[in-house]
C-alpha cells in the first residue's frame, strides 16, 4: 500500500497523486515510488483531522498548528516534518509519547537569510530607506543619499554560524574585510575563510562600519559590553 502525505503549508498529505498545478516540491514527491501526495493549502481546521487520519506524514509551515488534542485524534501518524527551522508549532512531547517522528529542516532557510543580511547591509549603505521615503514625498535629495560603497569596508559579524558563514562568503565577494566574534571558532577556521577572529566584541566595535549577527548573541554581547556605548564606537 501507498503511503500517505499530508502538505498543509498547505496541507500537504500524501494520499493521491497531485495535480500538476500544485507546490513545486509536490513534483518531488511523485517521484518517490509508494507515495502518494494530498495537497490542501486551504483545508479548513475542521477537515485536518479526518485528513490526518488517512496519512502515515504530515509536513507543515508555521501556519498549521500540530497541537496535543490535534494529536490525540490521530491515529496513523508516523512522521511529522516542520518545512523550516523550528518546530514551535508543533507539540513535540505529544507526539513522542505516540511514537510520532518529528523533524525539521534546520538549512532550509540559511541562504536566504544570509542574503536578506546582505541586502538590509546595502541599503543601509545606500540611504535606500531615507531616499524611497523621499521620493514618495515628490521630491528629489540625491545628494543627501548618496551613502557609501562598501568595498574596502569593514564588516564584524557575531557569530559565525550556518548564516554568518553565508554572509562572510557575501561580504567578501563585495570586497569587504570581515571581522568575526566568536569564541568557538578555531583559528584554522578562520584561517581557511579568509577572515580575522577578535577575541572581544568591544575589540570588534571601533573597527567596524558595519555589524551584522544573530539577534540573541549581539543582545547577548551588546548587553555585556555597554549596549548603545559601544556600538556607537563603530566607524
Amino acid at each position: 500500500a501507498a503511503t500517505t502525505v499530508i502538505v498543509t503549508f498547505f496541507f500537504l498529505m500524501v494520499r493521491r497523486p497531485p495535480r500538476a498545478t500544485l507546490f513545486p516540491y509536490t513534483t518531488l514527491f511523485r517521484s518517490c515510488s509508494g507515495l502518494e501526495v494530498d495537497y490542501r493549502p486551504d483545508l479548513p481546521d475542521s477537515e485536518k483531522i479526518a485528513a490526518a487520519n488517512q496519512a502515515q506524514a504530515l509536513i507543515v509551515r508555521s501556519a498549521t498548528k500540530v497541537s496535543a488534542a490535534f494529536l490525540q485524534q490521530i491515529d496513523s501518524l508516523e512522521l511529522i516534518v516542520r518545512a523550516g527551522v523550528g518546530v514551535d508549532n508543533i507539540d513535540v512531547d505529544a507526539a513522542t509519547r505516540k511514537g510520532i517522528v518529528v523533524q525539521n529542516v534546520p538549512d532550509g532557510n540559511v541562504r536566504s537569510a544570509a542574503e536578506h543580511a546582505v541586502a538590509l547591509l546595502l541599503s543601509l549603505a545606500r540611504n535606500v530607506p531615507k531616499a524611497n521615503i523621499s521620493m514618495k514625498g515628490g521630491k528629489w535629495e540625491r545628494s543627501d543619499f548618496l551613502g557609501t560603497e562598501v568595498q574596502g569596508k569593514t564588516l564584524g559579524v557575531v557569530g559565525l554560524g550556518k548564516i554568518g558563514r553565508h554572509v562572510v562568503d557575501m561580504a567578501s565577494g563585495l570586497g569587504m574585510h570581515v571581522l568575526v566574534r566568536d569564541p568557538y571558532v578555531a583559528p584554522n577556521i578562520a584561517e581557511q575563510l579568509g577572515i580575522e577572529l577578535v577575541p572581544d566584541l568591544s575589540d570588534l566595535a571601533p573597527r567596524g562600519a558595519f555589524l551584522t549577527g544573530r539577534k540573541s548573541v549581539v543582545e547577548g554581547e551588546t548587553r555585556s559590553h555597554g549596549g548603545r556605548r559601544m556600538l556607537t564606537r563603530t566607524q
